[in-house]
């Protein structure tokens, strides 16, 4: 079973774009302390009847897969494949047979260490395009830390739903 991780709270005294890229790693440690104390069974768990594909390890994949695509694809320009896929907006919730709690957060670990280090090298106030409309990168890095935290939320719901585990 996986660890809880530390995660310290973002210092109060650094600038705004520091903030933005601290928070995303104090949510990113919140997501990944959820899984501690599931069994791989529990951790593949969709408690939510309406919604199948909603498990604490899909939650997590999917925002592996948010990364890539705001972070590395968008903000970076990187050239990597996307791990979405048009024809199917579940693909990135699901979790493959061979798939474990520890070979996801692994690969949410890999995913923020490549996107920490393409934010250290960008000016959050530059302009970029996304899904053909102007922005800037900091404003879609901003968008990014919403939508962490909204699955944060899911996942509070989810682990609570699974062993009634609740709180940070």
């Amino acid at each position: 079973m996986l660890e809880p991780r530390s995660r310290p709270f973002p210092e109060r005294s650094l600038p705004i774009g520091e903030s933005i890229v601290e928070f995303h790693d104090f949510v990113r440690l919140t997501m990944v302390n959820k899984l501690a104390g599931l069994t791989e069974e529990q951790a593949r768990t969709t408690p939510v009847a309406t919604s199948p594909a909603l498990s604490p390890l899909g939650l997590v994949k999917h925002l592996t897969a948010v990364f890539r695509q705001h972070i590395q694809i968008h903000i970076g320009g990187e050239d990597l494949p996307s791990l979405w896929r048009a024809d199917d907006h579940d693909v990135e919730f699901r979790i493959g047979d061979d798939e474990t709690v520890a070979s996801v957060v692994a690969a949410f670990d890999e995913e923020w260490a490549r996107s920490r280090a393409t934010l250290a090298r960008i000016d959050l106030d530059s302009s970029i395009t996304a899904y053909g409309n102007p922005n800037t990168a900091g404003r879609l890095l901003v968008d990014v830390l919403q939508e962490s935290a909204r699955h944060l939320g899911h996942l509070d719901v989810v682990r609570e739903l699974i062993d009634g585990s609740r709180g940070e």
